[in-house]
């Protein structure tokens, strides 16, 4: 399918998109405050700066877009045209997000990701439940609570067919 607006446009307007200080992780950062709960935002020493910093529980949170880390939900549709560089490129983030996990989980950090669809679409969650699961896995002092995934999908909904493969443990 071609596209329906120029190059140049299309440069322009994928140029234009942040990769901080997002919609979805000011509602969980507001979600965050609003329960009490301090932290720092893109921690430049730690891998991959995660968006939300709890030192105090030496814990991180990182806000997903799910089509830019190719979360199986309805937000997360392959681009029809340029199919070979959008493979890379998603394929490299999902690969990059891996390392950073595994290199903060191995550093003692407990690591949550929050997708944007648990906050918006057809399948979203309500927000003080997404709010009240995070500051609730936050503050657990268990050691054997080192990682939570918040998402709008189903429970055990499949795992989409990727071209590259998506692992526990990084490559590279």
């Amino acid at each position: 399918m071609a596209d329906i607006v120029s190059r140049e446009t299309r440069s322009r307007m994928m140029s234009g998109i942040r990769g901080a200080n997002t919609k979805p992780e000011l509602q969980v950062r507001k979600l965050l405050f609003a329960r009490g709960l301090r932290y720092r935002l893109h921690v430049k020493g730690l891998p991959g700066r995660p968006d939300i910093v709890l030192p105090r529980w030496r814990a991180v949170v990182f806000v997903h877009g799910c089509f830019w880390h190719c979360h199986d939900c309805h937000l997360f549709r392959w681009p029809g045209t340029r199919r070979e560089f959008w493979e890379q490129k998603i394929g490299g983030n999902v690969e990059r997000d891996e390392r950073h996990r595994h290199a903060l989980l191995e550093d003692g950090w407990r690591v949550a990701t929050v997708w944007e669809c648990a906050l918006k679409g057809r399948i979203r969650i309500d927000p003080d439940e997404i709010g009240d699961r995070v500051a609730a896995w936050v503050r657990a002092s268990d050691g054997a609570n080192v990682a939570l995934e918040v998402s709008g999908r189903a429970p055990g909904a499949r795992t989409p067919d990727l071209p590259f493969p998506r692992s526990g443990t990084p490559t590279g």
